[in-house]
């Protein structure tokens, strides 16, 4: 049986390969080319490795690199500090016996951290290592919708940003880098445990039923933490801008808070603020009207 982490390095590493192309590494392209990227026989002249050998790591077969073997392989992929790290942890976790079966348990949100989210004023979520929505407060219930209309197993960011019954999401002009950005989490977490069910689950049911996904997936991309700035558009107040930050809570790996904020005083401050006003009002009149 291939080892896990063995098969999700020989993946990263071919991935990683079909980015580059020969005038990237100083080669001349020369004759008609099968692959896009570089051949493995190109990717291992440059690394200083024999073609089988690195055949046999792009296989998953049993192989264990030294790390003077992953720098090398770092240097001739141009992987930036975060994939190299990601490169590490993979040919690492490969080195040691098949994991024994571990405990795959629900997570849990403290209870002073949902205290936080109650405090904060500003939207914020609590994610699962595998971006499950496990907590929120008021104000991202106001900008995100309401997640108590979803069923609990379907509250994930990804599954929700390749939920077909959201599309119109995907004609704001960052949709694909905040896909980009979940998927690059997802990959970081099934770094730490490949054979996880609900990674499983969650990557087997996009890549069956949609086809962006399983390009978006294919590029090996990997985030640990990551930050950005995201368009809302909300047809009550109109477009908001805000920058995210993810923080993470105790526990490796463990839950990240996802924070939204606003520059104060802007406009975009001002429309959140908005926004929270009518969702306050609308809460009320909900509770009053369920008496």
């Amino acid at each position: 049986m291939t080892h896990p982490y063995a098969r999700e390095l020989g993946d990263f590493l071919r991935a990683r390969r079909s980015r580059l192309r020969p005038h990237d590494v100083g080669l001349e392209p020369g004759g008609r080319r099968k692959v896009t990227g570089l051949r493995r026989e190109e990717l291992a002249l440059l690394a200083g490795l024999s073609t089988d050998y690195y055949q046999r790591m792009e296989q998953g077969r049993e192989v264990r690199p030294s790390d003077d073997v992953l720098d090398a392989l770092a240097g001739a992929l141009g992987l930036d500090e975060e994939e190299r790290r990601h490169l590490f942890t993979l040919a690492h976790a490969a080195r040691r016996p098949m994991p024994a079966r571990v405990d795959h348990g629900p997570e849990r949100v403290p209870g002073r951290t949902r205290r936080l989210l109650r405090v904060m004023d500003t939207p914020a979520v609590v994610l699962g290592r595998h971006l499950d929505l496990l907590a929120w407060n008021p104000m991202a219930e106001a900008l995100l919708g309401d997640p108590g209309d979803y069923p609990p197993d379907r509250l994930n960011m990804l599954l929700l940003m390749f939920d077909d019954t959201l599309t119109g999401e995907r004609s704001c002009p960052d949709w694909e880098r905040q896909a980009l950005d979940y998927i690059g989490m997802m990959r970081a977490a099934v770094a730490t445990d490949p054979t996880h069910p609900r990674a499983t689950a969650i990557v087997g049911e996009l890549s069956i039923r949609s086809a962006e996904f399983r390009r978006l997936w294919a590029r090996h991309d990997v985030r640990e933490s990551v930050s950005g700035t995201k368009t809302f558009r909300v047809p009550e107040v109109g477009d908001i801008v805000l920058d995210w930050d993810t923080y993470p809570l105790p526990g490796s790996p463990g839950p990240v808070m996802l924070v939204f904020t606003a520059e104060p005083g802007s406009a975009d401050a001002d429309r959140l603020q908005l926004l929270a006003s009518l969702h306050a009002t609308r809460s009320a009149l909900a509770d009053r009207n369920s008496f």
